[in-house]
């Protein structure tokens, strides 16, 4: 085993699909898991004749997410045709930018494992159009191709080669992906496709100077999957070049199932591309105007959020960074605390039940149902003592399920707190009654026994008491 020690040196490149309602370049629909070929038209599946024009909300998107990551903005930019041949490509070329793209020379700062910081160059950021997907079936040994997706308006972000290790590559991604959700410029779903990283990746020895041959990997559609593939590829080029042996500049496919890559094709460059100016569409001219108004427009990312809700609202530190950490969450919270005026009690319920459930049910954040006036609502009941915290919690998976007014749940199901002295009197009388152990041991100095006690009463009571006037209740009648 050879003593040498190498460093792994990684670049990405994002591809991040814009949230606009409609294609780059015609009005089809970008909806998500419509039937196959159901969202096109002559533009978008490259017929002869037909003209692309331009969205001009992907443009703002571009830009915005140029500024927000330190992007210079080219003034002066337009698109090109990337020329190869496949058969989700139907016009035989993609529309993207080479020569003069819309974002360049930017950067992102991340922290790294040792709790330092440091920044993550951006290359430049371009935008264009994404192919169709292509399914293969094997019961029928073809491979179909769906439509819907071609023309769906992307961004690529391409990093310079700045990361060392798989944990940098995941904060980098972090960071982009909460960048973009507060512009709102994309869900950044993986598992939906909406944002996908292709990892360029070589190894070289500790303290060279050059960088070895890098390989492109594909196919990663989840931070678990990107970590697998960093891991699985830096050590099959260390072993080939422990075995005599060379890198190959190649474009790989990383296989999650089996834990390993295999190449697709030889690495092509810029050249083999041919590209040249698309002369369907005009060159963009970004006036000081425009660029005001989109920086104007840029929210509060979530470093501000963050001194702001430590200053504004009574929650710990762990609260705050969690919240902040998904764009849906922090608006909920807002949007709740500015109904209720209760933000401790509103991150206690996202924190706790909402995240619970999150967890067991496998669902994002941006697929919540409830409404925030729902959840104050909620919260209001249980200040009141209309209901108590048990049936608080059952009410509130029903609402995580269905966004039900809590309020009308508790009518209809009859869950108020029964707030009837007599009557809870006439319980506890009859549960002390019929449970002379726990009586007895109470007596003899078990303080345990009064929690059975009081269980029982709950249950005589179907969970509709105040379990804080049972326990007072039961006292004064033991000691009596």
């Amino acid at each position: 085993m050879s003593s040498k020690q190498y460093e792994t040196v990684i670049g990405l490149e994002v591809h991040v699909e814009l949230a606009t309602k409609t294609k780059i370049f015609c009005g089809c629909s970008t909806a998500f898991g419509a039937e196959p070929n159901t969202q096109t038209c002559p533009v978008c599946t490259g017929m002869p004749g037909s003209l692309p024009v331009l969205n001009k909300q992907v443009l703002e998107y571009a830009i915005a997410v140029g500024l927000a990551t330190n992007c210079e903005i080219t003034r002066y930019a337009r698109f090109d045709r990337k020329n190869y041949f496949y058969p989700d490509n139907p016009q035989n070329y993609q529309i993207s930018q080479l020569y003069l793209p819309i974002c360049r020379n930017g950067g992102v700062e991340i922290e790294t494992e040792a709790g330092g910081r440091k920044t993550v160059g951006i290359h430049e950021i371009h935008m264009e159009e994404d192919a169709g997907k292509l399914i293969h079936d094997e019961w029928e040994d073809c491979s179909l191709v769906d439509y819907n997706r071609s023309g769906v308006p992307l961004i690529e972000i391409v990093s310079e080669p700045d990361m060392r290790s798989a944990e940098e590559v995941i904060a980098y991604l972090e960071k982009l992906r909460l960048i973009i959700q507060y512009l709102g410029a994309s869900d950044c779903k993986l598992q939906e496709g909406s944002m996908r990283a292709d990892v360029n990746l070589s190894v070289r020895e500790a303290g060279a100077a050059a960088f070895g041959t890098r390989t492109e990997m594909k196919n990663l559609n989840s931070f678990k999957a990107i970590s697998r593939a960093i891991a699985g590829e830096t050590e099959r080029q260390i072993d080939l070049i422990e075995s005599g042996e060379k890198v190959v500049q190649e474009t790989r496919r990383w296989d999650d199932t089996k834990g390993e890559s295999y190449a697709m094709r030889s690495k092509e460059d810029a050249q083999d591309y041919r590209y040249f100016p698309d002369p369907d569409l005009v060159p963009i001219a970004v006036s000081d105007e425009m660029l005001a108004q989109i920086r104007e427009k840029q929210p509060e990312f979530r470093t501000e959020k963050m001194i702001r809700y430590k200053e504004a609202f009574d929650i710990p530190d762990y609260d705050i960074e969690i919240i902040t950490g998904d764009k849906h969450l922090a608006d909920l919270f807002e949007a709740a605390t500015a109904i209720c005026n209760q933000p401790k009690k509103v991150s206690n319920w996202l924190m706790g039940e909402t995240l619970r459930l999150m967890k067991e049910k496998e669902t994002d954040a941006s697929d919540l149902r409830f409404s925030p006036e729902n959840l104050a609502k909620l919260i209001s009941l249980t200040d009141a003592k209309a209901i108590n915290s048990s049936v608080a919690k059952e009410v509130f998976e029903v609402m995580f399920e269905e966004n039900i007014d809590p309020e009308q749940y508790v009518e209809e199901k009859g869950l108020k707190t029964v707030n009837d002295e007599g009557a809870l009197r006439k319980t506890v009388e009859e549960v002390i009654a019929a449970n002379p152990q726990s009586v007895e041991d109470y007596h003899n100095g078990k303080e345990k026994a009064i929690g059975f006690l009081v269980g029982q009463t709950m249950k005589a009571m179907k969970g509709k008491a105040d379990p804080g006037m049972v326990n007072q209740m039961l006292k004064e009648l033991l000691l009596s």
